[in-house]
This record gives C-alpha cells, sequence and structure tokens, in this order.
C-alpha cells in the first residue's frame, strides 16, 4: 500500500510539474529576483575606480549579468556578484570588492547575506582576493585605516556628493 501510495504522489508531482501549474508563481520569483539584481546593479554601477576617473560600469568591471539575486527567506537574499578587473594583475581588485561590499551594505534597504568573487580567470590571484573580500573581518579592519577609508569613501560617493 505505502509504495502505491508514494508512486501516485511522484506522478501527481510531475503532472503538476510538467503542466504549468505552478509555473505563475515560479514567474513571479524569478521576475522578483531580477528586479532585485537591477536594483542591486543600479547601487554598484556608480562606484568610481580607484585608480581612474571612470565607473566601475564606464569600465566594465561591473555588469548587469554580473548580479545575481537568489531567496533566502522571507524577504532576505543572497547576493551574489562577480566582477572583472581591468587587468589581469590589477593590483587594486582587493580595494574594488572593498567598494563593492561598503557601498551596498549601506545602501540596500533590504536584508542580504554578501557574497563577492573576482570573476574566474580574470585576475591572477583570484582566490585570495576572494577570501580577503568575503572576511568580514578583514573587511572591518581595512575600514579601521583613515586612508584606505577616504579612498573608499571617494570611490563610493554619489556624483551629487
Amino acid at each position: 500500500m505505502e509504495v502505491a501510495l508514494s508512486l501516485l504522489s511522484l506522478t501527481f508531482e510531475k503532472f503538476v510539474e510538467f503542466s504549468g501549474l505552478l509555473s505563475p508563481r515560479n514567474d513571479l520569483k524569478k521576475k522578483k529576483m531580477e528586479e532585485k539584481a537591477l536594483e542591486v546593479y543600479d547601487v554598484i554601477r556608480s562606484i568610481r575606480d580607484p585608480e581612474k576617473p571612470n565607473t566601475l560600469e564606464e569600465l566594465d568591471v561591473v555588469k548587469e549579468e554580473c548580479v545575481e539575486v537568489q531567496e533566502l527567506g522571507d524577504e532576505e537574499y543572497l547576493i551574489i556578484i562577480k566582477f572583472s578587473p581591468t587587468v589581469p594583475h590589477c593590483s587594486l581588485a582587493t580595494l574594488i570588492g572593498l567598494c563593492l561590499q561598503v557601498k551596498l551594505q549601506r545602501c540596500l534597504p533590504f536584508k542580504h547575506k554578501l557574497e563577492i568573487y573576482i570573476s574566474e580567470g580574470t585576475h591572477s590571484t583570484e582566490e585570495d582576493i576572494n577570501k580577503q573580500i568575503n572576511d568580514k573581518e578583514r573587511v572591518a579592519a581595512a575600514m579601521e585605516n583613515p586612508n584606505l577609508r577616504e579612498i573608499v569613501e571617494q570611490c563610493v560617493a554619489e556624483p551629487d556628493d
């Protein structure tokens, strides 16, 4: 009897999955995640490069496609950003990651967890940098350095500030 019920349950689940009965709910969720990703992108696109007079968007360090948002729970999201430094040996990649961290922590109006990575294959020391920019203690320590904090503040300031 248990086998028959399990088989019936599995058959019903597959019917619902393939019939598209749950599709509108999934479409709404997907649309919501895309909207959140655009909201995140709008926050980071104006961050200025530490060396050049351009924004990260203008230099293609960040693009819309580099932002992914996943729902973790009720109004809580996981934000994953993959950025691409302008050159594989960029000495300021860690600083760019720090700017992304700071700007998003300050500006996002919703509860979130943040993961920032260098896009695979775009930097010679990407693994080390990924560890650094996702280590909360290192980020906090870096922001205690007055010189580093000043550079970050200049990079994350809005053009009108």
